[in-house]
């Protein structure tokens, strides 16, 4: 057997490469910059995603190829959101109106009466 890895042979320094250094950084400072969101560099893909870490019902990620374009899409995401809390929800909405009894015809209500 041949080799540098083989039995009996010394130990030796190999070089470690580090594969898209300068885009990795850029991650590293953008999710410094964006304390909600994780932002990483994808090796395979060769693109920015950001996860943000809010609560929420669902996951919210963004993706692009450059760092100006991950960060208008985190920009728009947490538009989204605001605009999203400021909408109130029918749960939420009161408007002192009584529910509507279209369509009940033929149904029963308490007391056994019908409408």
């Amino acid at each position: 057997m041949t080799g540098r890895h083989r039995e009996g042979r010394p130990y030796s320094l190999v070089y470690r490469r580090v594969w898209d250094g300068p885009a990795r950084a850029e991650a590293e400072r953008l999710g410094q910059v964006w304390s909600e969101w994780t932002v990483f560099y994808s090796l395979s893909k060769r693109s920015f995603h950001a996860v943000a870490s809010w609560d929420g019902p669902q996951l919210v990620m963004v993706e692009d190829a450059t760092t100006e374009g991950v960060e208008e899409r985190m920009r728009e995401a947490e538009m989204a959101r605001l605009v999203q809390a400021a909408t109130p929800s029918p749960a939420r909405r009161d408007s002192g109106e009584r529910p509507s009894t279209e369509g009940t015809a033929g149904k029963r209500r308490r007391g056994g009466r019908a409408a």
